[in-house]
């Protein structure tokens, strides 16, 4: 790939999550993690001593794959595991908090029957088995955290929608998207130009935070994607989850318009969208109150700043393929252009799988022709 190095190398974040990428320790120089474990003698190391420990070896791994993963995702499964073991003696009736090493499958079962409780969220259930898979996969143990129906959850309690219900976007819930656009404004423009680039180009609140208008807009030249592919004359490079890379062409006067306002707020060649003496935590926290502030809460509005992104690939997917998509109650349309239409939308959004695109657009509906896709991709 022909590349400006200046131009499309892999920003420094713009604020990182405090204590997630520490060095190794001096101590355990040459040692291995069954060695430094071993070293805090079960029913004598304090429980939380020896989770961190784990954390602080294991954390930035993937559960599944050889790579790591996200600041975010490293600091959301220790502040769970944390609370995790503190909730099995304070809500699950243990007289004290258990080694990590000792789990057994007693006190799965009893966090379990809290989060039931509680009433969490399907989605919510999920990412916290998953976490706790990651905990057995550290201590050596594939399979102890079973599947959510042995533990007595019912289906409707752990398994989510992979599409999308209703229409998220601004638009279908009474928005207008300019008018909000510029009361926001008036309140913190760097906050709303943030918003105007998820409105047109798609983004993640995330992604346009650390957007770098001059940096990270490159003429399609320098992204190496095959001529045939090329849609306009300047292309907006992404990094979004999983350090996923994509191309977005500028085609519209709105995307050019969008990153032209951008520019015209950032303090430098190399600045990022959000504020330059805030961590990202306190610029994603800004955008956050900006829209409470002027009502755009699921609460509310029925919306949140995430449905800019979903108003953006459900006009997407309706200009590919000539008819409105599914959650907007579009007719049937040819196979063949409901999958190039979802594949675009997906890459669009950043995505690997064309059944991404259901979570935005909605399910694959019946078809004209005979070579119906599967809703998986």
């Amino acid at each position: 790939m022909t590349t400006n190095s200046r131009q499309v190398a892999t920003p420094a974040s713009p604020g990182r999550i405090p204590g997630t990428d520490l060095p190794r320790r001096q101590a355990w120089a040459r040692k291995t993690p069954q060695q430094i474990l071993a070293g805090l003698r079960p029913g004598h190391a304090d429980p939380m001593r020896v989770l961190e420990t784990l954390i602080e070896l294991f954390n930035m791994q993937h559960t599944a794959r050889q790579k790591t993963v996200s600041h975010k995702t490293r600091q959301e499964r220790a502040q769970f595991l944390r609370r995790f073991l503190r909730d099995l003696q304070r809500k699950a009736g243990f007289h004290t908090v258990p080694d990590p090493r000792n789990l057994g499958q007693k006190h799965l079962q009893a966090i379990v029957q809290v989060w039931q409780a509680e009433r969490l969220a399907p989605a919510t259930i999920q990412t916290y088995l998953s976490f706790l898979r990651g905990l057995a996969s550290w201590l050596g143990k594939p399979g102890f955290v079973r599947e959510p129906a042995h533990y007595g959850l019912r289906l409707d309690e752990y398994q989510r929608h992979e599409y999308a219900q209703r229409d998220k976007s601004w638009g279908a819930q009474g928005l207008d998207v300019e008018a909000v656009l510029a009361q926001v404004a008036e309140f913190d423009a760097r906050v709303a130009a943030s918003l105007r680039l998820m409105h047109t180009l798609a983004l993640r609140r995330k992604e346009s935070v650390t957007f770098r208008p001059f940096e990270h807009v490159v003429p399609f030249a320098q992204t190496g994607l095959p001529s045939d592919l090329r849609k306009a004359d300047e292309y907006v490079w992404v990094k979004g989850k999983g350090g996923r890379v994509r191309w977005l062409p500028l085609e519209t006067p709105q995307q050019r318009t969008a990153v032209a306002l951008a520019r015209s707020l950032v303090s430098g060649q190399d600045a990022h969208m959000g504020h330059p003496a805030h961590s990202l935590k306190q610029n994603l926290r800004r955008l956050d109150y900006a829209l409470e502030k002027f009502g755009i809460t699921k609460r509310q509005a029925g919306a949140t700043g995430h449905g800019l992104r979903h108003g953006n690939l459900n006009d997407f997917y309706e200009a590919l393929a000539r008819v409105p998509s599914p959650v907007r109650a579009g007719g049937s349309v040819d196979a063949a252009v409901d999958r190039a239409a979802r594949l675009a939308v997906s890459e669009r959004a950043g995505h690997a799988r064309m059944r991404a695109s259901s979570a935005y657009i909605g399910p694959v509906r019946s078809m004209r022709g005979n070579n119906s896709p599967r809703a998986s991709g």
